[in-house]
């Protein structure tokens, strides 16, 4: 699936590169054979198991990559070019890749930092939304009550340096961590900005930003509306302070949008998914290797549990919004209506190395409430409705215009 990517400075992405650095040959050559040693039991099958030991099979493959590296330093013509640390997590990137398993990665540390700081559902940073338009790092829009907005940034604008380095030939990545950084500290970023003759420098205090998961509000036919974004570690909480506020105002029907989000913390999936199921209900079973099955069930009492409920779902519904939108479904508690869903039915564990990269593993399949795992199958709607790229270019939305139809009417 391909997702266009519009950054948040709170950044809700995973980019599998590489990093660039320097280092001493020597200072390396044991995090080479950590990274092997914590690997190669899952290398050694019976047969080579049976001849000799895991710790001679490890010893090899770390003298092997040693020897590859050793030869390149000496021989390679352009020693300049060799880059440590490239060659050291491209080793870990494709070890890992070779599972074929686009879940279970290896991700580089300053990646790794970003993501991090964005699941716990707020980072430090100016509160903008930026990405990369014909190269150049464009801001999106500044967010509501952030730094951004406070320092006069608009929509449009192009940041060409961040404290006096440019950002040109940079990731987005790498320009996001430029931008970031501790609460109360000041960025200077040169601007260029349409219709002013020559750029202009604008000094931003950092600040805590929250990430803008939830948009919530009454539209047309005394319907409440609740779009959730992601399901990092503040989803449910903003999810219940927001149905309380919707509820308040006695709608007539409520609609949750799970459109494009790509999912998160599955205990959070279990968390928000209560809040619409009776007690007991079933949300999810899983399977993890060598343990049996484990239940996952509602065990305390919703705010919206009783009212007429809609789900919005689409292609870039995945993960823990696939884990709501099927409990819901098979419990016959509401309505899914839009696109069958990416199809994403595993869980996986982070593991933090000590220079901040991580590795995030597939530990365990889960599987909707009917039984189904959904592992490149996805969930098809109850009423399928398709949104078309001159819908979008048009501002027209047919399949919150169906749900609302759908709550009015009953049909």
């Amino acid at each position: 699936m391909h997702i266009a990517v519009t950054l948040v400075l709170s950044l809700s992405l995973l980019l599998i590169g590489f990093a660039a650095g320097a280092g001493t040959v020597w200072f390396y050559k044991p995090e080479l054979r950590q990274v092997i040693a914590s690997s190669a039991p899952f290398l050694l099958g019976e047969e080579l198991a049976e001849q000799q030991s895991v710790e001679e099979y490890r010893q090899q493959k770390v003298e092997l990559l040693w020897n590859i590296w050793d030869i390149l330093e000496r021989e390679y013509i352009e020693p300049e070019a060799i880059q440590r640390d490239k060659m050291i997590y491209g080793a870990a990137a494709g070890m890992v890749n070779s599972l074929n398993d686009p879940h279970t990665v290896f991700v580089e540390p300053l990646h790794a930092k970003i993501l991090s700081e964005d699941m716990q559902g707020s980072f430090e940073g100016i509160g903008a939304s930026v990405n990369m338009i014909d190269g150049q790092l464009t801001i999106v829009r500044p967010l509501p009550n952030s730094p951004a907005l406070a320092a006069g940034l608009r929509a449009g604008d192009v940041i060409l340096e961040v404290d006096g380095k440019s950002v040109e030939g940079l990731s987005l990545l790498e320009a996001v961590a430029l931008i970031r950084g501790p609460e109360g500290s000041v960025v200077r970023l040169l601007i260029r900005r349409e219709g002013l003759p020559t750029p202009f420098v604008v000094p931003v205090t950092r600040a805590r930003v929250e990430s803008p998961i939830i948009d919530s509000r009454l539209i047309e036919g005394n319907i409440a509306y609740l779009k959730l974004t992601e399901f990092n570690a503040v989803s449910d909480r903003k999810v219940h302070e927001a149905l309380a506020g919707l509820l308040a105002q006695n709608p007539q029907g409520l609609i949750l949008d799970l459109r494009g989000n790509p999912g998160g913390y599955l205990q959070k999936a279990v968390d928000v998914a209560s809040e619409f199921l009776p007690q007991n209900a079933l949300v999810l079973t899983e399977k993890e290797r060598g343990r049996p099955i484990q239940e996952y069930r509602v065990h305390r009492s919703g705010l919206a549990t009783d009212i007429p409920l809609v789900v919005l779902v689409n292609g870039g519904s995945a993960s823990a919004s696939e884990i709501v939108a099927g409990a819901i479904k098979d419990n016959g508690r509401g309505l899914l209506i839009g696109q069958r869903t990416y199809g994403k039915g595993s869980v996986q564990s982070t593991h933090q190395f000590p220079d901040d990269s991580s590795l995030r593993v597939t530990i365990a399949r889960w599987y909707r409430p009917n039984g189904d795992n959904l592992d490149g199958e996805g969930i098809e709607p109850d009423i399928a409705v398709e949104m078309t790229p001159e819908d979008m270019q048009a501002d027209r939305d047919p399949q919150l215009d169906r749900a609302v139809q759908y709550l009015q009417s009953g049909t």
